[in-house]
């Protein structure tokens, strides 16, 4: 997945009330609960074998390798409190929105006599749900990168650049050249 579409799995696993298991072998028994008992799935997911997944679950080992720790803390992230994660999702998508801070490259499709010269920004914007419930709906139809990019970047087009419609009418924002962007709701 690309970086926005990272930053929104980051966001929805900050929703979390509480904390993911601290060890590796509750990290894995957590893992293994979630797909149904099954030690090949986790240890595909994961990439490795299925006695090693066997071996953390027994305690025969305590301390993966930095990469493995970093992988199956992320995997564990992802399903941790999927209902909470659902409810921040639904609260966001109608009623609060989202906040967007990112650092990248705007450029602009404008009249005739204008710059259209992209430039680097930091800006940070809070989106209204409509924009939140778009960027939900696309990711969990598998959007592609691209497509997550351009629904940020007409939110920020209507809300920051236009001001709700209020300036700068026939103005076309593109998002390119992503920095970092970080999401929250």
């Amino acid at each position: 997945m690309g970086i926005l579409g990272d930053s929104l799995h980051k966001a929805t696993a900050a929703t979390a009330t509480r904390p993911i298991p601290k060890s590796a072998g509750a990290q894995m028994r957590y893992l293994v609960k979630q797909n149904r008992g099954s030690t090949m799935a986790v240890a595909q997911l994961l990439g490795i074998s299925q006695r090693t997944v066997e071996r953390y679950i027994k305690g025969q080992l305590r301390r993966p390798r930095k990469d493995l720790a970093a992988r199956l803390a992320g995997e564990v992230r992802k399903k941790w409190q999927p209902r909470v994660q659902a409810k921040a999702k639904k609260n966001a998508a109608t009623a609060t929105g989202i906040t967007m801070e990112t650092r990248a490259r705007f450029g602009f499709t404008a009249a005739p006599g204008t710059t259209d010269d992209g430039r680097l920004r930091l800006i940070t914007q809070h989106l209204p749900p409509t924009y939140a419930s778009r960027l939900f709906d696309a990711q969990a139809a598998g959007a592609s990168e691209q497509q997550l990019q351009n629904i940020a970047a007409e939110g920020l087009q209507e809300v920051y650049f236009k001001d709700r419609g209020r300036r700068a009418d026939g103005l076309l924002v593109e998002l390119t050249d992503i920095d970092y962007i970080e999401l929250d709701f």
